[in-house]
């Protein structure tokens, strides 16, 4: 039997343009959405439909890499595979998108359903009678965070891109420029810091002790990775930014400590993303949860090679050197397979070849979003069994060694050294170590801090894009190194991954850089309707 959140999630559906192309599903407008504004907030379950639908429409445009990941394969820590049917993916790859690229106008349209959604409770939750002004005010906190959440993604990926603060479409909006989308993130991720709660109490938004909403302490860490973005490129708005990043990061570290929120380091990397944990995971701050018995779209799985005994389908692999520097430790074996399981049943290091060479993909397999054959199960490499292609995994936004990594980070660009970046960096290596390392110490520079801290959150992170934050290829992007890595790519040098056996990247990447190579071209589909989409 339908729920009337069920039936309300259809109206949303339709509002938010589910189901249509790029174009239409961001410049056409449908009189049935006004509709259901008009008539649909009168109570308190009302209003409780609307942030659930607005949680789903999230879980959608989030679930598979083609819908929210192809532009992360920019970064150092990830590529794809030369030949089959992955264009789509090596455009990005090989920092040559097109504006017809198949699968970029996902990338687009997923993040305007966003902004829709959390359009229509940000502008009609207040209209809801007799409820509470804190469960309004929370409702709106969140949608604004996902608001955010959405435009950080598009002005990362695209620059200048229209803003929509409201349900109605216009076909010529004419473009923000990025210090005014980024003065709009902001704005609302400092309305979710101010309305959203520390902590939540009742189903659906906490479960097995974690919040499952978002709440006042993941919108402040947001808030600082922002500030950070702001700083560097294309802003450049340096210290006193890298200083406010700090301070906001630091105000959710100090909240750890004095117990206002529920987050904790788990005491093992391997934890992090175990199925064990998938539900109940203490780091996460923000996290997209799935249900196979009642969403249509469920969480894709890791990208084995495609020649994989367990049936993988190859979208993305490692990158060869960023495998070689990663640092040796339990973090490393669980980012990575330890072995690959090859067709004829028998393990294999990931470099494995014949002479001549067979494979057409020799590279590292990363093993962050595995599940196991069988549903609610830990993925084990040595299995055989093919594995699903959809499943349940959590897909994390943004998570507690983050925002150590963050804090240390910030702190060192803006010129400082001071004791507790040390420390919470070194809470980050030690578990990466599965020792008392602590390397880091204060007689460190203020630059080799931040490229210290720069480098854990990107091993932290390594290969994981499905609803990240905070991505390898966006510190990247922040920093302004898409050209060094672009350079590096061109020469393609052999590396020694193991005694006498040299690697290099199977896709190809040529041209001369050019600074608009840090974006991508605006879908050709929609320019065509808005003069105002040209780079």
């Amino acid at each position: 039997m339908k729920t009337k959140s069920d039936t309300f999630y259809l109206l949303l559906l339709i509002l938010v343009g589910w189901g249509m192309a790029s174009c239409e599903s961001f410049l056409s407008e449908d009189p049935k959405g006004q509709l259901a504004t008009e008539n649909f907030f009168t109570n308190q379950s009302d209003l409780e439909a609307s942030l659930n639908a607005l949680y789903r429409v999230v879980a959608d445009a989030q679930h598979a890499n083609h819908y929210n990941g192809t532009n992360f394969l920019v970064g150092d820590d990830i590529s794809t595979h030369p030949a089959s049917n992955k264009q789509p993916l090596r455009e990005h790859d090989q920092f040559a998108v097109s504006d017809n690229n198949a699968w970029m106008p996902y990338l687009w349209e997923q993040r305007y359903r966003i902004v829709k959604a959390a359009n229509f409770v940000i502008n009609n939750a207040a209209r809801t009678p007799g409820v509470d002004e804190k469960l309004i005010k929370s409702a709106v906190g969140q949608a604004s965070f996902w608001r955010a959440f959405a435009y950080f993604y598009l002005v990362t990926t695209w620059g200048p891109v229209p803003v929509m603060l409201e349900e109605k479409i216009d076909y010529g909006a004419e473009l923000w420029s990025e210090e005014k989308v980024y003065e709009l993130i902001v704005n609302d991720l400092k309305v979710a810091e101010t309305d959203c709660p520390e902590n939540y109490t009742e189903e659906p938004y906490t479960r097995n002790g974690v919040n499952i909403a978002v709440n006042k302490g993941a919108a402040k860490a947001a808030l600082s990775y922002v500030y950070m973005a702001m700083a560097g490129w294309p802003l450049n708005k340096g210290t006193q930014y890298y200083e406010m990043a700090a301070a906001k990061a630091k105000e959710v570290i100090d909240g750890v400590e004095n117990g206002t929120y529920r987050y904790a380091l788990l005491d093992q990397y391997w934890k992090v993303y175990s199925w064990e944990y998938n539900d109940k995971n203490p780091e996460v701050l923000v996290g997209v949860y799935y249900n196979m018995d009642r969403q249509k779209n469920m969480s894709v799985v890791t990208d084995f090679l495609q020649d994989m005994k367990q049936a993988g389908w190859g979208d993305t692999n490692g990158e060869i050197k960023f495998w070689k520097e990663f640092p040796e430790g339990p973090r490393k074996e669980a980012t990575y397979f330890p072995k690959i399981m090859l067709s004829d049943g028998k393990l294999y290091d990931w470099w494995y070849d014949t002479d001549p060479p067979s494979r057409a993909v020799v590279a590292p397999c990363f093993n962050k979003s595995t599940e196991g054959a069988e549903r609610g199960t830990e993925f084990d490499y040595a299995d055989p069994r093919a594995i699903p292609y959809s499943g349940e995994k959590q897909h994390q936004v943004i998570r507690l060694a983050e925002v150590y990594c963050w804090y240390a980070e910030a702190v060192g660009r803006s010129g400082k050294t001071d004791a507790k970046a040390v420390e919470v960096l070194n809470k980050v290596r030690n578990r990466a170590d599965g020792k008392e390392s602590n390397i880091y110490s204060m007689s460190m520079t203020p630059e080799e801090l931040a490229e210290a801290a720069y480098n854990e959150h990107g091993w932290e992170i390594a290969g994981y894009y499905w609803s990240g934050f905070a991505p390898r290829a966006r510190d990247m992007f922040r920093m302004f190194r898409y050209k060094q890595h672009f350079e590096y790519r061109k020469e393609n040098p052999p590396i020694e991954v193991a005694p006498g056996i040299f690697r290099k990247e199977a896709v190809p990447v040529t041209g001369a850089w050019d600074d608009k190579k840090m974006y991508v071209p605006y879908p050709f589909e929609d320019a065509s309707l808005n003069k105002n989409l040209k780079h």
